[in-house]
């Protein structure tokens, strides 16, 4: 890789209104149309997350407005980890992914 890192996966965010509730689902790119079962459970990544591409900054820059947070990979749930949204105990593996999701009470 010549001494470069690898680059992030792209994150695909989507924000819905609802009342006074705004909801973020955000996923890793790689993992839309994918679904993904272990012990009962079963996480269907679907356009659900289907929404733009952004940054680990306008990701976290929109969940500050949010009232509830749904996120699913490695790559979205480390940004929300990063940004304090989400802690490692709150984080359910899924068929090897990562899944998380958090309310503003």
């Amino acid at each position: 890789m010549n001494g470069r890192t690898k680059p992030a996966m792209p994150i695909r965010m989507k924000v819905y209104h609802r009342g006074p509730e705004t909801l973020v689902a955000a996923a890793d790119e790689e993992l839309l149309g994918k679904t993904f079962r272990e012990r009962g459970l079963k996480i269907e990544v679907s356009s659900f997350y289907e929404g733009d591409v952004v940054t680990e900054d306008q990701l976290l820059a929109h969940l500050r407005l949010a009232t509830i947070g749904n996120f699913v990979g490695r790559e979205t749930v480390d940004a929300v980890k990063r940004g304090g949204f989400v802690a490692d105990d709150g984080v359910l593996w899924i068929g090897g992914v990562p899944h998380a999701q958090f309310i503003v009470m």
